[in-house]
């Protein structure tokens, strides 16, 4: 390995890891605000991903399929739950909420399947497509187990990303895709070596994501809300905030990036049905890194994952992943050697 070699594979490794850094930022806000390891989360991105490259061919997105079905199941979940609670008077917020809302990008996206529309319009679409599919799941399935323990959460994330990877293999087919590249911009640094303007907008998108979630977080209402309902859910009730509300907006703001990670790597890989799998369990490993609660670390951690990816894969393209995944072994136990563990003392009670 040269000079040059290893700083190639080190830009590759930051682009990677600038993918991995939003996707494990999504992750982290969720189970911080919900208990809930999503799973899914990189189903969203190759949906996003389908749906531009659907686009490019003059083609409906067959996502707008997916979002009205779950639209209609979330609508007809919240009438059930009003009609239960003697609430029938907050059914047309709910139409409005669950049935017309998540429809206006459905609309947007059929709108846009034509010759000649902007590609800048195509992907705002692509990205507004899948926004809603986070919220319609959290309503449908997870909102009514929301008290249930972090495994069985878990293990039902688990099971919705197979029903989601069966339900992008019906409507997306199995064949691969790949969008154009969003710029063929090229930069030569010093001894005449090149970056791509996909790397350097990856990177850049990934920086520019990060400062607007600090910004959110540190500036706004609604951030401060998600930070105190990640710190105390009953503290946070107590003061007027309603974690179902904050539960929603966190997975909206998930959804969102993974949509957007989805329109930056679509150019630079083959998109399958399933692909956001792989996706989702490197992001994971970022998350862990950072302790499932630390932003910042799991940035450290993303990047960390993006560069080992890259240099393993120089070294043994087969086992890359395995290399990646084994970070998880010195972690946790790093982890729990540096925990504080209480001994249980178990009280005999005569009877």
């Amino acid at each position: 390995m040269t000079w040059d070699v290893a700083l190639i594979l080190l830009t590759d490794g930051l682009a990677n890891g600038a993918v991995y850094l939003l996707a494990g930022l999504g992750l982290v806000l969720i189970f911080s605000v919900t208990r809930v390891v999503f799973v899914p989360f990189g189903d969203i991105a190759a949906f996003a991903a389908l749906s531009l490259a659907a686009f490019e061919t003059d083609r409906v997105p067959p996502t707008i399929g997916m979002v009205a079905v779950l639209a209609a199941l979330a609508l007809a979940t919240e009438i059930g739950s009003l009609l239960r609670r003697g609430e029938a008077a907050r059914i047309p917020k709910a139409v409005l909420m669950w049935g017309v809302l998540p429809a206006i990008p459905c609309v947007l996206a059929w709108l846009a399947a034509r010759p000649g529309v902007p590609v800048a319009v195509h992907i705002a679409v692509a990205v507004l497509l899948v926004v809603p599919i986070a919220p319609l799941l959290a309503r449908v399935v997870f909102q009514p187990i929301a008290d249930a323990s972090v495994l069985v959460l878990l293990i039902v994330s688990l099971a919705l990303h197979f029903l989601l990877s069966g339900l992008g293999l019906l409507f997306f087919g199995p064949e691969g895709s790949r969008t154009t590249p969003l710029t063929s911009a090229v930069f030569t640094l010093g001894d005449g070596f090149t970056v791509s303007g996909q790397v350097v907008l990856m990177v850049g998108a990934a920086i520019v994501l990060s400062g607007l979630f600090f910004l959110v977080f540190e500036r706004t209402v609604a951030g401060k809300a998600l930070r105190a309902t990640a710190v105390n859910r009953v503290g946070a009730r107590l003061v007027g905030i309603r974690p179902v509300r904050t539960a929603l907006l966190a997975y909206g703001c998930a959804s969102l990036l993974a949509g957007l990670i989805g329109v930056l790597i679509a150019p630079v890989t083959t998109m399958y049905y399933d692909s956001g799998f792989i996706i989702g369990l490197k992001a994971f490993v970022a998350a862990i890194i950072g302790g499932l609660v630390s932003y910042p670390m799991t940035a450290i951690g993303a990047l960390a994952v993006g560069v080992v990816e890259s240099f393993a894969s120089f070294w043994s393209g087969a086992l890359k992943d395995v290399i990646v995944f084994s970070l998880l072994i010195p972690v946790l136990m790093l982890r729990s050697f540096m925990a504080t563990h209480a001994e249980e003392e178990e009280d005999e009670v005569d009877q």
